[in-house]
């Protein structure tokens, strides 16, 4: 398996470094949109947090990386390892699937298994990138572009936890939950309301502007390209910090307490700017407790709903033409009225 660029190695980009933390201590938030330049590390940040968790327990010889923990009745039928009547756990690192802008329908979903069909005469289901992707991450580089049939079946997927298929006598349906994380240039297009409004957070990457940190981000590239196992050894014990802040914050995060003065605070900012339906109010109090279990915090403060009040809300503003500030400018515009100083 090929080396890894450290997460904690990335340099700036702290709200989408933040975003996809989040994502990984609360998968409820519903996966992260990262938009921005060319060549600013979205991929190399996504690939570099699903590396930095440590591996998770599965199924062996399940294609759906079934949690063993669970019932043996949850198992999807047609499974290898039930039909072989084993139930053996295994350790495997979290899946980062990449969605390909040009991949089939089937090949997301599933099909019919047609050597099996041909050589065995059986019908069989052989899994796709949804089975693949399950308690793990899929990723969409250039999500923009991708397909509306696609985003049809992903829409309907997302909002299930589960992928049903039903074609060419084959009838499966099985468990697709996972963090969806997409990642484009805006320049190359806009995403689909439909889709847009699905993922919970929304950060904006730009190429820094600042020459310390240009140089910098050369340096630490360069060094792990030359030699990664010591560039690897070098961000170890970084490495194994964010780690830990991570899986802590896993345990945490159900026990913060929301209190009625935050969902008051987060409604009112909503409220304030307009947002379309709830899942605002729900993805930044979802955030928000991420963020206070992360640090450590009992509760829900002022504090955790400002830092991620642009990423929840900025991609859910209904556009102003009487308004030429960007999303950001108006977040943070509201952000100043609700919270004062």
């Amino acid at each position: 398996m090929a080396p890894v660029f450290p997460f904690a190695a990335i340099v700036a980009q702290d709200e989408m470094k933040l975003a996809l933390e989040i994502a990984a201590v609360e998968a409820r938030v519903g996966g992260v949109l990262v938009f921005g330049d060319r060549g600013t590390g979205k991929s190399t940040a996504i690939r570099a947090l699903a590396a930095l968790l440590p591996p998770m327990a599965a199924v062996d010889g399940c294609p759906y990386n079934c949690d063993p923990s669970h019932d043996r009745k949850s198992c999807v039928p047609g499974c290898p390892a039930v039909e072989a009547g084993r139930r053996k756990k295994r350790k495997v690192p979290v899946p980062v699937v990449d969605l390909p802008l040009g991949a089939t329908e089937d090949r997301v979903v599933g099909a019919l298994d047609l050597e099996r069909a041909l050589t065995q005469g059986e019908k069989a289901f052989e899994p796709g990138l949804l089975a693949r992707a399950h308690r793990g991450f899929l990723y969409i580089d250039e999500v923009n572009l991708l397909e509306d049939h696609l985003v049809d079946l992903l829409l309907d997927v997302a909002a299930s936890g589960e992928n049903v298929v039903e074609r060419e006598g084959v009838s499966i349906r099985h468990p697709a939950r996972f963090v969806l994380v997409g990642s484009g240039n805006p320049e190359e297009g806009e995403l689909r309301p439909q889709l847009l409004d699905r993922f919970g957070l929304s950060v904006e990457v730009k190429t820094p502007d600042d020459l310390p940190t240009r140089i910098e981000v050369v340096r630490r590239r360069d060094a792990f390209e030359r030699d990664p196992e010591a560039f690897l050894g070098q961000w170890k014990r970084e490495e194994v910090q964010l780690q830990k802040r991570v899986l802590a914050g896993r345990e945490r995060v159900n026990d913060v307490v929301v209190s009625e003065a935050a969902l008051e605070r987060a409604s009112e900012l909503c409220l304030k700017l307009g947002t379309d339906g709830l899942r605002g109010e729900l993805t930044l109090v979802r955030a928000a407790r991420a963020i206070a279990a992360l640090d450590g915090d009992p509760a829900v403060g002022d504090d955790h709903l400002r830092r991620v009040a642009p990423s929840a809300l900025r991609h859910r503003l209904r556009r102003n033409p009487l308004d030429e500030a960007g999303s950001t400018v108006r977040v943070e515009r509201a952000l100043e009225e609700v919270f004062p100083a």
